[in-house]
Parts: C-alpha cells; structure tokens; sequence
C-alpha cells in the first residue's frame, strides 16, 4: 500500500486510476472507493474487449469484464484494511443494460450474496475508458 496521508489508499495490484484520484479514501471506519474498472494494473488491453484498428470497441464480454472489476476491489480493500465482507453498497454502471444486467447480475449474486450491501445498478452513455461496466464500493474498515 501506498499512501501519502493515511487516508488516501492506492493498491499497488489494481489497475492504476485514469485521472487524480487515489483508488480509495478512508473517513473514520469507511471506506468509498473510487469507481473501479476492469483494467488490469501495467496493462493496456482491457480484459473482455476486443478494439477495432480505430479504437472502437469491437467486441466485449461483460462477465469477463464484472470478474475482473471484482479483483481490482479485492485488492483495494486489501490495501486498506479491509475485506470484502465488509462492503456495505455497491453502486454498479453499466453501459448496456438491455444485455448485461442479467449477467452482470448473475455475477452479483455469486459474489454478494453473503455480504446482503445495499445496491444501485444504472445505465450510463458511456465510462471514460472503452469498458461496459464499473463499480463503485462504500466499506467499513473493522
């Protein structure tokens, strides 16, 4: 972990953020995690896209995407503390949800179901990198 105050958190395993921002801010015992993509840290490719030569997203596999969006919080919440039981809401962005919410959900299900975290799920225009979903993660640190 790395950490210019003691309440700025940075994974040195999650993807690195793509503005100024740190991964994660910690206030008393909580923890709000900045929206966490599937990028994978020291990596260009995206996990689950396919670009065409222009840059356009070709192809995506949400499940492949939401899997990995799941490590990166693992890692975050490991660098701070925390653990994934500990997740208290989920705020999920999805830029197709006629054809991801069910995956995207079935996902949830197999992940969450344990932790019972309150949940927000929207459809967004798009997310600043070429991705089809994203999370953003309120925690408590024990």
């Amino acid at each position: 972990m790395s950490a210019s105050s003691t309440d700025i958190i940075n994974s040195d395993l999650a993807a690195e953020p793509v503005g100024a921002y740190p991964h994660a801010r910690r206030v008393g015992n909580l923890l709000f995690l900045s929206g966490i993509g599937p990028r994978e840290r020291g990596k260009k490719e995206i996990p689950g896209v396919t670009l065409a030569p222009d840059g356009a997203v070709e192809s995506y596999d949400v499940a492949v995407q939401t899997l990995s969006v799941f490590r990166n919080i693992r890692h975050i919440l490991d660098a701070a503390g925390s653990k994934w039981e500990n997740i208290v809401d989920v705020q999920v962005f999805l830029t197709n949800m006629k054809d991801d919410f069910r995956i995207v959900n079935a996902l949830y299900a197999e992940h969450f179901t344990h932790v019972q975290a309150t949940r927000t799920t929207v459809e967004v225009n798009c997310l600043p990198t070429p991705i089809a979903v994203e999370l953003k993660i309120i925690a408590t640190i024990d």
